[in-house]
């Protein structure tokens, strides 16, 4: 019996695979399984890519020093990030402080903004994840990760809530399937702006609960929020850096947010990191003011040095775009999947960030209190048989993919593949469902 609590990113009491190793897009299994690493968002350059390597390598002859004290090369990371990921529009950018994960630097960002505005409630959209800290995992507000404890026979006991969180619509779009609601963006988004009035800061990622990046959404909320004097925090843990096709989703629309959060891709997989960049009008807000948090590992040397390595990897845009490209080969693959397989209800995506969401039970009723493996779980299982390992998030009905930037067209394919042989097992489970 492990003596390891476990967390589980697909659902269920067992582990379906033990992993011993990695190499480029493939994950190395106990059994000596080489299976393709089919969604990872916190290793957008595979496994034991040299440069991260040789970084990582050198970081162990840095100094241990904290985030108290001042360190060249943590400067040169802040300035590396705001010139190389922002570039041609770095001009709005004001200063960067780093994190320990994606989770802390929302967690912070938010209680930033609630000490800059004097305001205590927030808002985020439905069906969001933030993250498991603090008041990151308020503004999650999938029910299974409400960071208590889900009973095994029924049941759970959630954390107890810390602040008023409004939960304002989501945008309503898919490549595939799904239930739309056509009216225009102003009805559906009818009264945000009142629930935004008494907000510190609104948050709103682009992928999760397989909802993604909608630039006239964006630019809704983000106006909505300013005249409501909320914040705007864009949530690119999962995005920023590259995943969707450009360096940042929110560029693909017009508004500029106020905040933005990174974690997961940032430091390339070799270590934890976040980070927390704030525009100039917010810097120039703090001119009187000191940001009073604090931790002894932020910006550890190790994280310093595989975040500029990243960077090094990521600053020719060539990687960028190659997601790009590969965004058309992903899509047209699921289309064809999606048409093949009556268990598939919605698909949608961008870059390389995609979800499969199958026919069942409504998300808002799932909390994860049942040892059994749900259906998404089930046919993950069934995707390693055919070579690839497939996340659900944890989900009762939603798969996502999201492999690595390095994957080769041929290694792609064989991720569909096994996608497409893993829905065999939902498929028959929805027809004998509807018989």
């Amino acid at each position: 019996m492990s003596r390891l609590l476990q967390t589980g990113l697909n659902a269920g009491k067992e582990p379906p695979i033990k992993v011993v190793d990695g190499e480029g897009v493939y994950f190395i299994l106990s059994d000596g399984r080489r299976v393709i690493d089919g969604s990872n968002t916190g290793g957008p350059l595979g496994h034991k890519h040299p440069v991260m390597v040789e970084a990582m390598k050198k970081a162990a002859s840095n100094p241990v020093i904290n985030e108290g004290w001042f360190w060249a090369e943590r400067e040169a990371a802040a300035e590396d990030l705001i010139n190389i990921a922002f570039g041609e529009e770095k001009s709005w950018v004001g200063a960067v402080r780093f994190f320990l994960s994606g989770s802390e630097a929302n967690d912070l960002a938010l209680t930033f903004s609630q000490a800059l505005t004097g305001r205590r409630e927030l808002a985020t959209r439905e069906r969001a994840f933030h993250g498991m800290a603090g008041l990151a995992r308020e503004m999650t507000v999938q029910p299974h990760w409400h960071g208590g404890l889900a009973i095994q026979d029924g049941g759970s006991k959630p954390v107890p809530a810390q602040v008023p969180v409004q939960i304002i619509p989501a945008p309503s779009h898919a490549e595939y399937g799904g239930s739309f609601d056509n009216r225009p963006l102003a009805d559906r988004m009818q009264g945000t702006q009142e629930k935004l009035s008494s907000v510190a800061a609104t948050i709103i990622d682009y992928t999760q609960g397989g909802i993604y990046y909608d630039p006239e959404y964006q630019d809704y909320v983000a106006n909505a929020a300013r005249a409501a004097g909320s914040l705007w925090i864009a949530d690119e843990v999962v995005t920023g850096l590259g995943r969707s096709g450009r360096w940042f989703a929110f560029q693909g629309a017009e508004s500029r947010p106020d905040i933005v959060t990174l974690g997961k891709s940032l430091a390339g997989g070799s270590a934890p990191a976040g980070a927390v960049v704030m525009s100039k009008a917010i810097i120039d807000e703090m001119k009187d003011k000191s940001w009073q948090t604090y931790s002894t590992f932020r910006a550890h040397p190790s994280a310093v040095a595989a975040i500029r390595a990243y960077l090094s990897v990521m600053a020719d845009g060539e990687l960028i775009r190659r997601v790009g490209v590969l965004e058309g080969r992903i899509r047209a693959g699921l289309m064809e999947i999606a048409r093949k397989h009556p268990s598939v209800a919605r698909v949608d995506g961008f870059g390389l960030h995609w979800t499969v969401e199958l026919h069942g039970p409504d998300w808002r009723n799932w909390y994860a209190d049942t040892a059994e493996p749900p259906i998404a779980s089930r046919v993950a299982a069934r995707a390693i048989e055919a070579g690839a390992i497939i996340g659900t998030s944890g989900e009762q009905t939603s798969l996502f993919l999201a492999p690595s930037y390095i994957i080769s067209d041929v290694e792609l394919d064989a991720l569909l593949a096994a996608l497409d042989h893993g829905l065999e097992l939902a498929d028959a489970e929805y027809e004998r469902d509807r018989a």
